[in-house]
């Protein structure tokens, strides 16, 4: 995925602000061994990028200046109730530096699987995304998760998964975690309806 910035020469809190009245954001590059620079963004355009799953998690082109330099997001401050990016970060791409990330999970094939299709089962996603190790050659945009096989009593574990070439999990102390479960499902027990005070048709009885 590609974006287009713009170098920035003025920083500080004024200067932000006056950049985000022309319709502009902020930003910086940094890492490798070049100096963080200061670059500026269309914001309009940006908005559009930043509802792409890909811009998040994947290696993206940055173009400035004329040259083209492989980056990652790794912050992105929104305004606390306006649709408005304060400021982004990027970091450089080194071809050689494994990358710490997050990606996410696409989940295919739960509505053909036996524990829904036969046994009416409910199939609860506990991991929508991974933290991944991998060389920036090795990224992937996000890993495929395969329910088909899904059985009612069974859940999903990281061991599971097979996980692109290159690709290892950080998995903090979690040898195996849980990717996904089956939940059986509830039966509703219905209550026999109470029968209602009988009318006191004895009331007066026995009075002659």
């Amino acid at each position: 995925m590609k974006f287009v910035a713009f170098e920035r020469s003025k920083q500080g809190t004024g200067a932000s602000r006056r950049l985000r009245i022309t319709g502009r954001t902020p930003g910086i590059v940094y890492g490798s061994t070049s100096a963080p620079q200061l670059i500026e963004l269309d914001h309009n355009a940006l908005m559009q990028a930043i509802k792409k799953e890909a811009f998040h998690s994947s290696i993206l082109e940055m173009e400035l200046a004329g040259q083209t330099t492989k980056v990652l997001l790794r912050d992105l401050q929104m305004h606390p109730y306006k649709q408005l990016v304060l400021h982004i970060d990027f970091q450089r791409v080194d071809a050689n530096t494994k990358l710490h990330m997050k990606v996410p999970l696409h989940f295919s094939g739960q509505e053909n699987s036996p524990a829904v299709k036969a046994d009416a089962c409910i199939v609860n996603h506990v991991v929508n995304e991974l933290e991944i190790n991998c060389l920036p050659g090795d990224l992937p945009e996000f890993i495929a998760v395969d329910l088909s096989g899904l059985v009612k009593g069974k859940s999903l574990h990281l061991a599971d998964l097979t996980l692109p070439k290159g690709v290892t999990v950080v998995t903090h102390g979690k040898p195996n975690p849980v990717i996904v479960s089956v939940v059986e499902p509830v039966e509703e027990v219905i209550a026999a309806p109470v029968a209602a005070p009988a009318a006191d048709a004895k009331k007066g009885k026995g009075k002659k």
